[in-house]
């Protein structure tokens, strides 16, 4: 398991390690110089004459980017060159190897125009950030901006569009500049110019294709601002065993797919839809027929067996041609509202399903808040697996203990608006707290709280905290909360506990928004229909 630390637990795990006599620091170094240059070595495995240069910090950092630096030109035949941020003292091992082997160095206090910098970037096909990492300190030194800001310009002013003749303007052919050749960045550990316990990030940070972190995951890899700098995330164990008291201990961790692989309900080939689940989905209004849709089949696409839609009558007509699948069970309602008047329609049917979704399309009629009390107040009697959404979190919102008076381990699926509504804070502020904000109320609310966003939180009653990987555009757009309400309902239809659902739905749909952006081609067109077919595509991912 991934775990997520801060800086100060990270450094004191090395120093643990390291007493413990269980690994040296500097065979720590040696082994993460390793994981960035297999990493970079294969990266440029078909490339032809590749050129590497290496961004070396004072610290260990730029520890790790010579020794990544040499393997690398050991392994390989690619042009490796390294620029000194300050000069290294003589005594440094890692220093001396590069030296032995005849790489060429150049240093900052040398190159006074940035000339040479801004060359050795440019000419690279790979950038090495090993300048700072973890070790950043905020605001940036003047010349340490300097730096940053000469590198920056180097990546990106000195790019050239390609065309293979000349400029064809054509309405079904833009003038988009059809290649930007510029070099790829991996980040040693964090990208410089990020704090990476906060993600708080300076303006001229080094913005990184990819970054290579150790031992564990750092928070502020995935708050943003900064989160936005990091590319795709890779962790190098570099040894160090999981079980280690220091790291078992955490209870924060990266949601990857070896975990929600493991989650996957089973599909006995005797099942019926009994044997998968049924599912009773409470949603739509006159004025939101669409969400009731989307979640039913998303619970569909989860793998459930039944799937019962209770709305309105005008949500039922207007989708039941387009949705075959789903069975319907029209409920009173008052100018296509759900009112009171349908609760002991609802009571007698809940004995029959596995599970229970509340809120997608329902709007924020006072009726419906009405039946939204006088429901919960009766389902003490009735207990069944509860998944509470959009509106019906936006109606317990304007309640004095509306969270609270959910059943516990109920799976809520905020948005910041409305976390922001349910918490009485500002939105801005809600954005800033994310982490002790979801921890905290699940702990106060004794709920599972689904925290959407660039990488989700979901946080239990009991203080874990996992966060999804996934940070893409294609999930930010109307109706794609709808289809991750639906993919819970339908896993825990299926028997898993509350919060495994919420695990595995969070990473199911994540994935399948990144898969249907990459069918696109951009997660700029992408609609909540899309991220829905998607759905079946990221279970394959995860299955083969």
């Amino acid at each position: 398991m991934v775990k997520i630390v801060s800086v100060e637990k990270i450094r004191q795990i090395e120093a643990s390690v390291d007493s413990s006599g269980l690994m040296s620091y500097s065979t720590m170094m040696e082994n993460a110089g390793l994981a960035v240059a297999r990493h970079v070595l294969n990266r440029l495995k078909s490339h032809p004459n590749p050129r590497v240069t290496v961004l070396v910090g004072s610290g260990n950092n730029g520890g790790d980017g010579l020794v990544a630096g040499r393997i690398i030109a050991q392994q390989s035949a690619a042009l490796v060159r390294f620029y000194l941020l300050k000069p290294r003292v003589p005594t440094d091992p890692n220093f001396s190897a590069v030296q032995d082997v005849r790489l060429p160095i150049a240093h900052a206090t040398d190159d006074h125009d940035g000339r040479v910098l801004r060359n050795m970037v440019s000419s690279a096909d790979v950038v090495i950030d090993a300048l700072f990492g973890i070790g950043i300190r905020l605001p940036l030194q003047p010349e340490v901006a300097r730096v940053f800001r000469i590198v920056n310009q180097a990546l990106h002013d000195d790019q050239q569009p390609t065309h293979r003749e000349g400029m064809l303007i054509s309405p079904t052919s833009p003038t988009v500049q059809e290649s930007l050749q510029r070099p790829w960045v991996i980040a040693v550990d964090c990208p410089s110019g990020l704090d990476c316990d906060t993600g708080a990030l300076d303006t001229n940070t080094i913005h990184a294709d990819e970054t290579i972190t150790f031992i564990a995951a750092k928070t502020g890899l995935f708050e943003f601002p900064g989160a936005a700098a990091v590319g795709d995330l890779h962790i190098a164990t570099i040894g160090i065993p999981d079980n280690l008291p220091e790291v078992a201990g955490e209870k924060s961790a990266v949601l990857t797919s070896f975990h929600v692989h493991a989650l996957l309900p089973d599909r006995p080939l005797d099942g019926n839809k009994g044997t998968f689940g049924k599912i009773l989905i409470v949603a739509g209004s006159a004025n939101y027929i669409g969400a009731a849709g989307l979640s039913a089949m998303s619970a569909y696409r989860s793998g459930a067996g039944l799937v019962t839609v209770a709305a309105p009558q005008t949500v039922i007509t207007a989708l039941s041609a387009r949705f075959l699948e789903p069975t319907w069970l029209p409920l009173p309602d008052s100018q296509g509202s759900i009112i009171s008047e349908a609760l002991p329609l609802l009571l007698d049917e809940l004995p029959n399903y596995d599970a229970l979704l509340l809120g997608p399309g329902w709007g924020r009629a006072l009726a419906t808040q009405h039946f939204l009390i006088e429901l919960l107040q009766a389902f003490p009697s009735h207990p069944i697996p509860l998944i509470v959404d959009a509106d019906a979190l936006n109606l317990l919102s304007q309640l004095e203990n509306g969270v609270s008076s959910l059943p516990p381990n109920t799976i809520i699926t905020p948005h910041p608006g409305e976390m922001a509504r349910l918490t009485h804070s500002p939105v801005p502020e809600v954005m800033r707290h994310r982490w002790r904000l979801a921890v905290q109320k699940a702990q106060e609310w004794q709920q599972i709280v689904l925290l959407k966003g660039a990488h989700t939180l979901i946080a239990a009653p009991d203080g874990r905290l996992f966060v999804s990987p996934f940070k893409t555009d294609a999930l930010a757009t109307a109706g794609t909360g709808d289809v991750l309400a639906g993919l819970i309902a339908g896993f825990l239809g299926q028997g898993m506990k509350p919060y495994d659902a919420a695990l595995l739905a969070s990473y199911v749909h994540g994935l399948a928004g990144t898969l249907a952006a990459a069918e696109l081609g951009s997660g700029r067109s992408v609609i909540a229909g899309d991220v829905l077919e998607s759905i079946a595509a990221a279970f394959s991912r995860l299955t083969h």
